[in-house]
């Protein structure tokens, strides 16, 4: 299989018209248990001209083993870089779209908070639909680009960081509950997890209507 290496292209165009650019992509989505994660980044017309950091790609193409590493680079590589969450009881109450954008909303405060003038900024969202506008309006338009997080270095650092700090969290939470493997399949579906929710029910770390719902050969 061919590895797309992520660039900078799309970055260094819109930085021409705008001082300072926001990527964020999401983590977490589709699991059964813990929180949804959404990274961001800021980036300006400096680091735009840097090289992309070595083995950044979407957290997907990155071995486990290698992307505390790569998260490393990409988060000194940025202006600025943050990670914000909403838990399973967010989720299950306002549904996992608007959790998203509730996430990537305080993903981008952190931002803010770290000294990033975001007045002129536009986000690059990865995927097909701008989730965090509906939930607040903002004064920074979101441009969503499909498969941004492999095409776009930005998006491609914001996967990776997210994903580094879902799956911590993750093995965290399997000290508490270690019935049902997290930190092997980090909240996802696996036949391990579907197996123990089988034989032990739900944690409150679980979203309940998600587990019900989307895997109903499990009750």
């Amino acid at each position: 299989m061919t590895v797309v290496e992520p660039r900078l292209t799309l970055e260094r165009r819109l930085l021409r018209e705008r001082p300072i650019l926001v990527a964020c992509d999401e983590v977490g989505r589709g699991a059964l248990a813990g929180p949804v994660a959404v990274g961001a980044v800021a980036v300006d017309a400096a680091r735009a001209r840097k090289r992309v950091p070595a083995g950044l790609r979407d957290s997907k193409l990155v071995p486990e083993a290698r992307r505390p590493e790569v998260a490393a680079r990409a988060a000194d590589w940025v202006c600025a870089s943050g990670v914000g969450w909403a838990t399973s009881e967010e989720i299950d109450r306002i549904g996992i779209i608007r959790a998203l954008g509730l996430a990537a909303h305080r993903a981008i405060a952190q931002l803010s908070a770290a000294g990033c003038d975001l007045s002129d900024a536009l986000v690059l969202l990865d995927g097909n639909h701008d989730y965090i506008t509906p939930v607040q309006a903002t004064p920074w338009p979101v441009r969503p680009i499909i498969k941004g997080d492999r095409d776009c270095a930005s998006a491609s650092a914001a996967s990776v960081i997210a994903k580094v700090a879902r799956d911590d969290l993750m093995r965290g939470l399997d000290g508490e509950f270690p019935v049902y493997g997290w930190s092997r399949n980090k909240g996802y579906a696996s036949l391990d997890h579907r197996a123990a929710i089988r034989e032990h029910g739900l944690s409150r770390h679980h979203r309940s209507s998600w587990a019900i719902a989307d895997a109903p050969t499990l009750f």
